[in-house]
């Protein structure tokens, strides 16, 4: 993008002035572009235009719209579909294919909500004769959806999708590493001419500033938050003050466990798949491979060739199956966690960090001790604990033993012990013989430390509304 990167507020581009920062290719440290970064004030002014836009408008009273607007979203990010995914490989350095699949997916999201949309009902009860009660489910206010840099389009989509289809209005603060792919995503909905003035609201970030400016507003009712567990805990902190809802979807620690009878060969292929999206940064890729112990000797063999013959490069390029990491003051941080799982563990696979660019190659320890920091903590990038387990119970101990439960994988030919295991796991999603397949239909969220409520589904509305009971005695009503 040639035009610096703007906040959109009350249908109105806006740059104020501000000095400009610069958005960097992590591939090859090229600046991509530049964006105007925001301000609590400038916070402070979005929520109070959705605010309005909430108060004043028949957007919150409108299904029909909404689905509508929803519509024209899925159509314009659709149409601009080639140019979004480039500015996610050049802003997040993630390979085209995941760059492509993303901005789809967030297609289908919009979709799908569209559809739900007009499918939100209340219910009614007779309390007792002549007595009646009505249940209403109505749009909970302002929405304020704070977006990671890992997948721009996806987080931003399918927090915003069910916030406009329950007739929520909208404050988003982008990413800092992702500000130009976020612009090109406000420019499709600024297109959509059935989405009003001040319903959807954008101001660019550069620090901490405009996020805790909305976390305290008194004119934002929720707060939808895709990132770490320490921020979520500060999120949910501040939040307090003023009582607000807050849905967090935070870290992940997922473990693939493999059984003594699972097929080896399709093992591999979806726990590689698994290990190297985004490069590792992604809360539900696999962290941990829990492999029982009479079929470990063949299933470290096997993972060590296939993540050692992973191709990592720049993402525009197709031969290549990992793109790279944020940043370089990340893949240091992740080069430093290499050399502890050395000392801690024993060395299965090692990764390098290329000369120019913030590229590193996948690495896979074998470790026992549970209680380790590499295995309690998300380390958030292509490394990978390998560990064993004698048998069912021990297993899904170690599945369960991390503060995390975003997600998990079970391979096993035995279809009743695939349920029992996955029921007794304690994650979010479990998949079988399978690993990271994400749907718009489907429910996703976490146990423990890994967050709160549910975001894709028909319970990624329930964030965004309120349930309100009208009683009335028919007869007394004049």
């Amino acid at each position: 993008m040639t035009e610096p990167a703007r906040h959109y507020i009350n249908a109105a581009w806006r740059d104020d002035g501000g000095a400009l920062a610069a958005s960097v290719n992590p591939a090859d440290g090229s600046v991509v572009g530049q964006y105007v970064p925001g301000s609590a004030a400038l916070a402070d002014e979005a929520a109070a235009a959705a605010k309005a836009a909430f108060e004043a408008g028949d957007w919150a009273a409108s299904p029909r719209l909404r689905a509508q607007a929803l519509l024209e979203i899925a159509d314009a990010l659709a149409a601009a579909k080639d140019e979004i995914a480039d500015l996610v490989v050049a802003e997040n350095g993630k390979i085209r294919k995941e760059a492509m699949g993303e901005t789809m997916a967030g297609v289908s999201e919009s979709r799908y909500y569209a559809g739900l949309a007009r499918d939100i009902r209340g219910s009614m009860q007779e309390i007792a004769p002549g007595q009646l009660s009505l249940f209403a489910r109505e749009a909970a206010g302002v929405a304020g959806i704070i977006v990671p840099w890992n997948a721009p389009v996806t987080l931003l989509i399918r927090s915003l999708a069910p916030a406009l289809a329950a007739g929520c209005t909208a404050v988003i603060k982008p990413a800092a590493q992702t500000p130009l792919v976020h612009a090109r995503i406000m420019e499709c909905l600024a297109s959509c001419p059935s989405l009003p003035p001040g319903v959807v609201n954008s101001v660019n970030e550069d620090g901490i500033a405009v996020g805790q400016a909305m976390v305290a507003s008194e004119d934002i009712d929720v707060i939808s938050f895709t990132g770490s567990s320490r921020t979520g805990k500060l999120i949910q902190e501040g939040a307090a003050k003023t009582l607000k809802r807050v849905g967090l979807e935070l870290g992940g620690k997922a473990p693939a466990l493999v059984f003594p009878d699972a097929d080896l060969d399709r093992a591999v292929v979806e726990i590689t798949h698994g290990v190297l999206p985004i490069a590792g940064q992604m809360c539900v890729a696999v962290a941990r491979i829990l492999v029982h112990e009479s079929v470990a000797g063949e299933m470290e063999a096997r993972m060590a060739a296939a993540l050692g013959a992973v191709r990592v490069g720049p993402g525009a390029d197709p031969s290549n199956e990992c793109g790279a990491i944020i940043d370089l003051e990340n893949r240091k941080r992740l080069e430093q966690i290499i050399e502890r799982a050395g000392d801690e563990g024993r060395m299965i696979l090692r990764g390098t960090a290329s000369e120019t660019g913030a590229f590193l190659t996948p690495t896979m320890f074998a470790i026992d001790d549970v209680t380790s920091d590499l295995v309690q903590e998300e380390l958030f990038g292509p490394i990978v604990a390998f560990e064993t387990f004698t048998d069912e119970a021990d297993a899904v101990a170690k599945a369960n033993a991390t503060v995390y439960g975003l997600a998990a994988s079970v391979f096993t030919a035995d279809g009743t012990r695939a349920l029992r295991v996955s029921r007794a796991i304690r994650a979010g999603t479990v998949w079988v013989n399978a690993h990271l397949r994400l749907f718009a239909e489907a429910e996703t969220g976490g146990y423990g430390q890994s967050g709160l409520g549910r975001l894709h589904g028909p319970e990624g509305l329930a964030d965004f509304l309120e349930t309100k009971h009208v009683y009335f005695e028919p007869g007394r009503i004049a």
